[in-house]
């Protein structure tokens, strides 16, 4: 079992930044690729990006490249979101999840573990 607890979420202006950090515990971090979704009131839940154990293999939706960075702390157990240029319609919850291994890459229907999540609002 993978514990994830997400922090880091809270209300900024448009144009504001703010970064999210998950918190891992349980089995070897390191073995897992690490991801951050989102779900905005009313809709599905969405990739947002995504980075392999090592961080040599990093995807990111095309809603959030050049604004978003993923990385990782192995040595802490923890993935961070760097959310920079934030932009109203980024308003959701945002969830980390873990799977064993990169395979094809981390997608909505290949996560092995979740967190609960932690609400990011962007005011205009």
């Amino acid at each position: 079992q993978v514990q994830l607890v997400e922090s880091g979420g809270g209300l900024v202006q448009a144009g504001g930044s703010l970064r999210l950090s998950c918190a891992a515990s349980g089995r070897a971090f390191s073995n897992y690729a690490m991801a951050w979704f989102r779900q905005a009131p009313g809709k599905e839940r969405e990739f947002v990006a995504a980075i392999e154990w090592r961080g040599i293999y990093i995807n990111y939706a095309d809603s959030v490249k050049g604004r978003f960075t993923i990385s990782r702390d192995n040595a802490k157990d923890t993935v961070y979101l760097q959310m920079n240029s934030l932009k109203p319609e980024d308003t959701a919850i945002y969830y980390c999840a873990a799977r064993l291994g990169w395979g094809a890459g981390p997608s909505l229907d290949n996560m092995d573990y979740w967190g609960k999540g932690t609400l990011v609002t962007v005011s205009s």
